[in-house]
């Protein structure tokens, strides 16, 4: 039975840091593209980050870039998101996702797809707040 389950979650002053773990059971993650999505009250789940599945490439969308890094330990089987200089508008819930087959691109298979479509196996999130 497949299972991610995130962790790291908490509350951080801004500028601060937290290290987010996407921990996988009854499937490899190397076999999928995983991605990092969150969701702030009001607003739609986006995606944030992605790691594909063979070569492990990896895509952020701009509002992260540069302050969060996700990386891959096939060992472990579990995926992590470093998030640095932390900012209120982090504030959401987040959720790592799997897709099986995937290389985190859109349909031209050049873009980086931010859509939840397609996954096929969800974590169930871990609260981010980012406050004074």
């Amino acid at each position: 039975q497949v299972h991610l389950v995130e962790s790291g979650g908490g509350l951080v002053q801004p500028g601060g840091s937290l290290r987010l773990s996407c921990s996988a059971s009854g499937f490899s993650l190397d076999s999928s593209a995983i991605g990092w999505f969150r969701q702030a009250p009001g607003k739609e789940r986006e995606g944030i980050s992605c790691v594909s599945n063979s070569e492990g490439r990896t895509y952020y969308v701009d509002s992260v870039k540069g302050r969060f890094t996700i990386s891959r330990d096939i060992a472990k089987n579990t995926v992590n998101l470093q998030m640095n200089s932390l900012k209120p508008e982090d504030t959401a819930v987040y959720y790592c996702a799997a897709e099986v087959s995937g290389d985190c691109l859109d349909y031209t298979g050049e873009v980086y797809y931010t859509g939840t479509y397609g996954y096929d196996h969800w974590g169930q999130g871990t609260q981010v707040t980012v406050s004074s």
